[in-house]
């Protein structure tokens, strides 16, 4: 059995499922093949010097964990600078909040080189290699450099635009061409297999030989879509916990004449929460029938807050919910409670549970979980009503949800109001697809799907000129 090596920005330590999804999906792989997982540390060496980081290795049951320490100089050009302000922001489709620093691109450079001189010395000829997400497109292609030929699949977690926004990033060309060392690319959504496409015919001039495969610079990848899932069971668990039954007594205790309506989210203006609550807003404006009724619970938490957008967004969001508490507000009833904190996991299946509604509307998400969690955990008997963006990649699975454009502030109003007042077979009938498709794709299932389609690449397909 090959052994599977994981590489990702942060290293998770599959003994703690709870700390982060991608150690669920992935830490029953890694332990049956004696896997490795490696890197970033997450220790930032003040005076180091650039390209350089001391490696570190230890076991985790059958699994190894091998991380690398950053430099300051390299954490700020390859994770602050070009990850964070650069290609997160142009993937979200905000070119307009796109910072292509100086220096940025080659930090970025200079830490994957990094990461493949470090990783190639502990992998094994017959390995399958699993890169994750954005921190690492140009990985594949270093290790090629060094020599490397195991299989190599690459997983974008996040959206990818269209062509027009690619083209626009600094070094789009050489981005475009790490692609092609890898065996097979997954992305969440048929929309961003499509983009994929177009991106490298028109860029590129690849050749389409079908079935996602693409031939260009003298080598051939797969690009297909995976959309990724979570453990249903896993999560339900959590709501056993002594957090999840202690949050649920104060939530029935406090909310016990309320319509509660939930928000989960990190602070990134790819959420759109501002416009969630001017949403809201609208929605006690328009039907007057919800003030003193329906509280909106918006956990917003803490995220890249030395990037100026971001403190700009929690500013505006603060103002807003002021504004809104300040106007509607009674003694008894704040519309909004509004969070800028870090919520426990544990304490989320209680939050899940009690809501009547969940709001997750991002102007644009790769998958976004949370309305897989909330789906999860709802009370089949008497479930609540998902409202979700048509802009999440989610919305391409989750077709029973209601379906908005968080953009039209007075529709997604509509689509709330609608959710508060559907009828309980109409809840049923809409839980029970949504439930059902959520469990049929779930995180062993999208784990299973890539791993498989990667060993079934034939060599052949790995270099065109072979």
């Amino acid at each position: 059995m090959s052994r599977l090596v994981v590489v990702s920005n942060r290293v998770g330590d599959p003994r703690k499922p709870a700390a982060g999804g991608l150690a669920v999906a992935l830490g029953d792989a890694l332990a049956q093949s004696g896997g490795l997982w490696f890197g970033w540390s997450g220790k930032i060496v003040e005076g180091g010097a650039p390209g350089e980081g001391e490696l570190h290795e230890q076991r985790s049951g059958a699994v190894k964990l091998a991380t690398i320490d950053l430099s300051r100089a390299d954490h700020d050009a390859y994770y602050t600078g070009y990850s964070n302000q650069a290609l997160w922001p142009a993937l979200h489709y905000r070119l307009d909040l796109a910072d292509f620093g100086a220096g940025y691109f080659a930090g970025y450079q200079r830490v994957n080189r990094l990461f493949a001189r470090k990783l190639a010395t502990l992998l094994r000829p017959d390995d399958v290699i699993w890169v994750h997400d954005y921190h690492l497109i140009p990985l594949a292609a270093e290790l090629r450099a060094l020599g490397c030929r195991q299989r190599i699949g690459f997983f974008l977690h996040i959206p990818l635009p269209p062509p027009p926004i690619l083209a626009a990033i600094p070094g789009h060309e050489w981005l475009m061409r790490s692609f092609f060392a890898y065996d097979l690319v997954g992305l969440q959504t048929r929309v961003d297999t499509d983009h994929f496409a177009r991106f490298v015919q028109e860029e590129a001039n690849a050749t389409a030989l079908g079935g996602g495969e693409f031939e260009a610079y003298g080598r051939r990848v797969v690009a297909r879509a995976f959309p990724i899932g979570i453990d249903v069971d896993e999560f339900r668990r959590l709501a056993g916990s002594a957090e999840s039954r202690e949050t649920e007594a104060m939530l029935r205790d406090q909310y016990s004449k309320r319509r509660l309506l939930v928000g989960v989210d990190r602070l990134d203006y790819s959420k759109g929460l501002p416009r969630r609550f001017r949403a809201f807003r609208e929605l006690l404006d328009s039907y007057p029938e919800n003030r003193r009724s329906a509280t909106l619970i918006q956990i917003a938490s803490p995220t890249r807050e030395t990037v100026h957008a971001y403190e700009d967004l929690r500013h505006e969001l603060e103002g807003v919910a002021g504004e809104i508490n300040g106007h509607y507000g009674e003694l008894d009833w704040m519309p909004i409670r509004y969070m800028h904190r870090v919520w426990a996991r544990r304490r989320l299946p209680a939050l899940y549970c009690l809501a009547r509604v969940a709001l997750v509307t991002p102007l644009r998400d790769g998958m976004n979980l949370v309305a897989k969690e909330y789906v999860a955990m709802q009370d089949e008997a008497d479930p609540g009503v998902l409202v979700l963006s048509r802009f999440a990649g989610a919305a391409e699975q989750m077709r029973e949800a209601l379906l908005v454009n968080p953009y039209d502030i007075p529709a997604t109003a509509q689509a709330i109001q609608r959710a508060l007042q559907m009828p309980l077979d109409e809840r049923r009938a809409r839980h029970a697809a949504l439930l059902a498709q959520t469990r049929a794709q779930d995180v062993h299932w999208w784990r299973r799907s890539f791993l498989d389609a990667l060993a079934a690449i034939e060599p052949r397909t790995r270099d065109a000129a072979a």
